[in-house]
């Protein structure tokens, strides 16, 4: 039986469009399923209370809190400890109708704290207070200060989160804040959220919570939406955004933080450049910090991510950043990313961390220094006079995992000396042997261990 050429065509379209829409099938879940959201009851008296900062000076500070359904008058009574003066600061509020329920969003935002000192705090809406928190400002006089970073963290309802979190902080607790790389929060709905904040209890109230949006901040489509809530929660956000983008930059002693919000469309995050380019060139801050969701040199696969490479990478290496602390991706993996004439390693460091129950299979890229599987890690970073220091540990273990040092040379180089060859690389898996993606990755890790046995054991 014989077609024409005509008949061959017709089919052949059919064929790709039979496949197209197979595809599109499996992808549908990925690319457009948003969960179900569950109701939960308001809130009777002020609570979820989180401190974070306000606008770009390091001795600004916002609270948020939630209560009930309807505004009412709300403010922050504060005391300084040293100094027993008290003050009341008025709060603005604003309802927020999630899918299932509203409820009614307070941020009161503190501008005149002085330095080295303790204050304490409690919200009040009506008539009805919350507990009293305790937290600490910038002491300038002090030559070092360290935080904690963590990747996505995205726990289960009733996860264990904050004992990971709270360990962290028992294990240093000299940090001072903490700063997230986005996916803190699961999914956009009710549940996650109080899921979040029991991650965040006891810490959220007392150091500074620093998070960048991730792709599970935002509900999936065409075009992608975040909701209202986000910098509500976040709400340093709310005077910081520049049109639609949620970012943000601090100066904090001699680090200037700049954040920005990589899961956006194309023409955001031109935006996003233009802005980012702006604040590097006026930063006279010594060590610079970029923090993003999505890791501009990816572990999952080469070619991801190319379009925030595009528009940051440049940037990145134009204006000296020293480090690019980075989620999403769920695996350990540090690279140093400059190198000058002399082949002295150099800034930009890039690194991508997670603290979340799911690890992803990871391709083990070769212009990476160091990776980490089937565990959870956290970040200290510590700066003190020329010196810039990265450790990363295990989050269920609180080992040392990973060690490195910036220094700035009299001319002004940013050096890198990498601490964390020294340390063994833990490359355990066990595969599902009805598996076949876990059968492949099994044969990747053994590939890339007879690659680097120098990296396995010492």
């Amino acid at each position: 039986m014989k077609f024409s050429k005509r008949k061959i065509k017709t089919l052949a379209v059919l064929l790709l469009l039979l496949a197209l829409t197979v595809w599109v099938a499996t992808r549908w879940h990925v690319w457009f399923y948003n969960p179900e959201e569950v109701a939960v009851a308001p809130l009777h008296t002020p609570g979820h209370v989180l401190l974070t900062f306000g606008d770009e000076d390091e001795m600004s500070r916002n609270v948020s809190w939630q209560c009930d359904t309807v505004l009412q008058p709300s403010s922050l009574e504060l005391v300084c400890l040293e100094d027993s003066d008290t003050a009341r600061i008025e709060a603005q509020g604003e309802v927020f109708a999630s899918r299932k329920g509203k409820a009614a969003y307070y941020v009161a935002r503190l501008r005149q704290l002085k330095p080295d000192r303790h204050y304490r705090y409690r919200a009040v809406t009506g008539e009805t207070p919350s507990p009293w928190f305790d937290f600490c400002t910038y002491a300038p006089n002090r030559d070092r200060f360290s935080f904690l970073f963590v990747g996505d963290v995205q726990d289960t309802i009733g996860g264990i989160a904050n004992r990971l979190l709270m360990e962290a902080w028992a294990h240093h607790p000299e940090v001072e804040f903490l700063v997230c790389g986005g996916d803190l929060t699961e999914r956009p709905a009710n549940q996650y959220w109080a899921e979040t904040f029991r991650d965040l209890d006891s810490i959220g109230q007392s150091i500074p919570i620093l998070n960048v949006t991730g792709n599970h901040d935002y509900f999936k489509g065409v075009p992608r939406r975040l909701e209202r809530r986000f910098p509500l929660v976040f709400s340093y956000f709310l005077d910081s955004k520049v049109d639609d983008n949620m970012v943000y930059t601090l100066n904090y002693g001699d680090v200037q933080f700049f954040v920005l919000d990589s899961n956006r469309e194309f023409f955001y995050l031109w935006t996003q450049r233009q802005w980012l380019k702006t604040q590097l060139e006026q930063s006279k801050a010594k060590w610079k910090i970029l923090v993003l969701h999505h890791p501009l040199y990816s572990i999952k696969k080469k070619n991801n991510n190319l379009i925030q490479r595009w528009m940051f990478d440049d940037l990145v290496h134009q204006y000296g950043v020293d480090l690019v602390l980075q989620g999403h991706e769920h695996a350990y993996a540090r690279m140093i990313g400059g190198f000058y004439k002399n082949g002295a390693p150099a800034v930009p460091v890039y690194t991508v961390s997670h603290c979340s129950p799911k690890n992803y299979r990871i391709h083990f890229d070769d212009r990476f220094d160091k990776f980490g599987i089937s565990s959870r890690y956290y970040q200290t970073v510590s700066t003190s006079g020329d010196t810039l220091a990265m450790a990363t540990y295990d989050a269920n273990t609180h080992a040392l995992y990973d060690s490195l040092i910036v220094v700035v040379s009299p001319v002004n180089a940013h050096l890198v000396t990498d601490l964390g060859k020294d340390i063994p690389e833990y490359m355990e898996y066990t595969p599902d042997p009805n598996n076949k993606k876990d059968q492949k990755f099994a044969n990747r890790i053994q590939e890339y261990i007879n690659r680097h046995p120098e990296r396995m054991k010492r």
